[in-house]
């Protein structure tokens, strides 16, 4: 039952804010207790919410902010779907941000993922699943070689995503009054959805390590 999360409230930027550049071992100490209250357990509080809804975002880790001021300016999360499969998020003085992303290949995947995307059936799918997630605004990156891979044609008609090996799709979500509200649980479900054609093909696909 969703209702943990009511928004980042507005002195969570105040925080980030003093935490911007490279903050002294003292100001991140200073504003460690507050960074803790206001930035990342409102992230829990969303995640929970977002668990709640649809119990496939049941696995999720929200980070700690560690040594580097990175990650402290930085409050991330993921949602686990499957090996090296996720939706990822991020809070920071620019917003929210999002993004579906098979990364860091298991030994295997990739083969794997090259097979699939071989394939007249997958293949097709899954191109025509990323032009549709592009077309919502995402941006398609990932870890690309520089041509396609041995013994694949260089006119393949996917020879683009046979190049991959990560597949990512992201986008910003905004900076709008919406962050301090309830709201932001249906935007990143939303936004979820946007993405679940995509991860779940990369579920059904490279899933598994060999």
């Amino acid at each position: 039952m969703r209702g943990q999360f009511t928004g980042w409230p507005e002195q969570a930027m105040d925080v980030l804010w003093q935490l911007q550049g490279e903050p002294t071992h003292a100001t991140r100490e200073r504003c460690r207790a507050d960074r803790e209250r206001l930035v990342r357990q409102p992230m829990i509080a969303l995640l929970n919410d977002v668990a709640d809804t649809d119990p496939r975002y049941e696995d999720f880790s929200v980070w700690h902010y560690r040594t580097d001021s990175w990650w402290w300016q930085h409050q991330g999360a993921v949602i686990r779907l499957g090996r090296k499969i996720e939706i990822g998020l991020r809070f920071t003085l620019d917003g929210l941000r999002i993004q579906g992303a098979w990364w860091y290949p298991d030994p295997g995947q990739v083969d794997m993922f090259r097979k699939a995307v071989a394939s007249e059936g997958s293949g097709r799918e899954l191109s025509a699943v990323v032009e549709a997630v592009r077309k919502k605004g995402y941006e398609i990156s990932g870890d690309l070689m520089k041509r396609p891979p041995r013994g694949c044609p260089a006119d393949h008609s996917r020879a683009d995503l046979l190049r991959h090996r990560s597949l990512i799709a992201a986008r910003p979500l905004g900076c709008e009054e919406w962050l301090h509200t309830p709201e932001a649980v249906d935007r990143v479900l939303s936004a979820a959805a946007d993405l679940d054609a995509l991860l779940m093909w990369l579920v059904r696909h490279v899933n598994r390590a060999a």
